[in-house]
């Protein structure tokens, strides 16, 4: 065995192992690296895509919820509103009732003052009928004599 044959050799056929490896396997290596390559980049920026569309969602949620706040402050600022009017015009209605019973209280009133007044004038009538009678010793007819009881009751 001679050495330098077998270097020859060696060497030989460690060029032909490389020249096969990088006419072969290398390409294939490479296309599997890059292709990973490019999946973890791509991983990568949907991971900042998704970072960018939580904050964007986060924001918009603020947002919204500030919204709606201030909506349900206006809807019960509107409410109270709302409630004050409908106070208002309930006591400008119990006012108006409460005026209305007084008028009509009133009216009645009246009513029994003139009716009772109408009462005593026709009493007092009867009672100067009967003090002239027992004056006078005499009847006296009512009937004919009823434009002098009405112009007494008048006069009372």
């Amino acid at each position: 065995m001679n050495i330098n044959l077998t270097l020859i050799g060696q060497t030989l056929t460690f060029f032909v192992f490389i020249w096969f490896c990088m006419k072969f396997v290398w390409p294939a290596l490479i296309s599997i690296m890059e292709e990973r390559e490019k999946k973890i980049a791509d991983g990568l920026e949907a991971a900042d895509r998704a970072d960018k569309d939580l904050e964007l969602a986060q924001k918009k949620a603020t947002e919204k919820l500030h919204a709606a706040k201030q909506e349900a402050a206006a809807i019960i600022e509107q409410a109270n509103k709302r409630a004050s009017q409908i106070v208002e015009e309930a006591k400008g209605q119990a006012v108006a009732e409460g005026n209305r019973l007084k008028a009509a209280a009133e009216a009645q009133i009246e009513q029994e003052v003139n009716r009772a007044k109408e009462e005593l004038r026709g009493k007092v009538a009867a009672l100067a009928l009967a003090g002239a009678e027992k004056v006078l010793g005499a009847n006296i007819d009512a009937n004919a004599n009823s434009e002098l009881v009405n112009q007494l009751a008048a006069e009372l």
